[in-house]
């Protein structure tokens, strides 16, 4: 692990305070938690985002996200983002498919 140093408004560092004794956990830990949890609603938000806007397949943003293409099928449900899927965005998940492969 790394170590980085950020300035965080007062409200943020007790809204972490109060986080650990709700958690009964360490700054360090909660902090870890907290940017875990952020990093992985951006990663899914913006995958989504891409999806929406015809600029990747399912398949693509449930990787982006690091999720299943079943939890990305999940998700869409949860955001009410329509499922699109073209005859081109076959012949691109199965290209990308077979490099994964």
């Amino acid at each position: 692990m790394k170590t980085i140093s950020v300035r965080l408004p007062e409200q943020y560092l007790h809204d972490i305070e109060e986080a650990c004794r709700l958690e009964l956990v360490d700054k360090g830990t909660m902090l870890r938690k907290l940017v875990g949890t952020g990093l992985q609603e951006y990663r899914t938000k913006k995958a989504l985002e891409l999806y929406r806007e015809g600029k990747i397949s399912l398949w693509k943003a449930a990787r982006i996200a690091g999720m299943t293409y079943r939890g990305a099928l999940e998700e869409l449900k949860r955001s009410n983002i329509p499922f699109q899927y073209k005859k081109e965005d076959l012949d691109v998940d199965i290209e990308w498919a077979l490099k994964e492969g």
